[in-house]
């Protein structure tokens, strides 16, 4: 893949972030005494950017040196996000936990999944539309691809993969909460990228519903069965086992990881 291509396709991501940080700060300012619609348009802007990276991103993974190139940019890109999204949990599992906790009430848990989905679906109808220009060598022939039969194992693995992975995440979510957000941010950024390469070859190690749906959209048409448990229901379930258990009591599991 040339090198003009890659370019392009970074900057469609970096405009496609300063306009979510516009919009952002344009719904701050203006819908303050609007919670619900303001808590909504945040949340959906949010997700939006990490779902319609994330869907250029996979473009992208064939880019030489594999698989260097795709665990930087994802490195690179998760510490971005991070940077950027403060205040925003771009994932259903995450808005599950204040929920549970009493932190929000369900109707506000609701509405911030309800936007979650949302900004995936406009995500990927976005970058739909961005690839049928073919601005890019990545872009040429992504609309007929398909679905990317990203499950490539079976679906009880598949389905445990994303379920411990999502374990993983949830605990060191809540393990690093009184680091410094400025070594926070990246602390979970090298766990993602660390989960990708350990299962992003036999599930894409997405554990996360809203952006599962964004990219794979096509394969929960076909499959939507399989695709559900394995994409909604094994993340859940692992955010679910993280809220039943008290999370310092969960420090053993820790020490089953090499």
């Amino acid at each position: 893949m040339a090198v003009g291509g890659v370019g392009t396709s970074l900057l469609l991501m970096a405009g496609i972030m300063v306009t979510v940080g516009l919009c952002r700060r344009l719904t701050r300012r203006r819908l303050r005494a609007h919670q619900r619609l303001c808590t909504f348009l945040l949340e959906m802007f949010s997700t939006f950017q990490i779902c319609a990276c994330t869907n250029e991103l996979c473009l992208l993974g064939n880019v030489e040196p594999k698989p260097h190139t795709a665990l930087t940019l994802t490195y690179g890109f998760t510490v971005l996000h991070g940077l950027t999204l403060t205040g925003s949990t771009c994932n259903p599992c995450g808005t599950l936990q204040p929920m549970w906790g009493g932190g929000i009430s369900v109707k506000m848990g609701g509405l911030k999944i309800a936007a979650q989905f949302v900004a995936a679906v406009l995500a990927r109808g976005f970058m739909h539309f961005i690839w049928s220009l073919e601005m890019a060598e990545p872009h040429f022939g992504a609309l007929s691809q398909g679905c990317s039969n990203p499950m490539q194992t079976t679906e009880t693995q598949a389905f445990c993969i994303e379920l411990l992975f999502s374990v993983v995440f949830q605990l060191t979510i809540l393990r690093v909460e009184s680091v410094n957000p400025k070594y926070r941010v990246h602390l979970i950024a090298l766990l993602i990228t660390m989960l990708v390469y350990a299962g992003g070859n036999l599930t894409g190690a997405v554990f996360n519903p809203a952006l599962a749906f964004s990219l794979h959209a096509n394969c929960f048409y076909d499959k939507f069965l399989s695709y559900s448990l394995v994409y909604w229901i094994a993340p859940s379930l692992g955010k679910f086992l993280i809220l039943y258990c008290d999370p310092f009591e969960a420090a053993w599991f820790w020490d089953f990881m090499p």
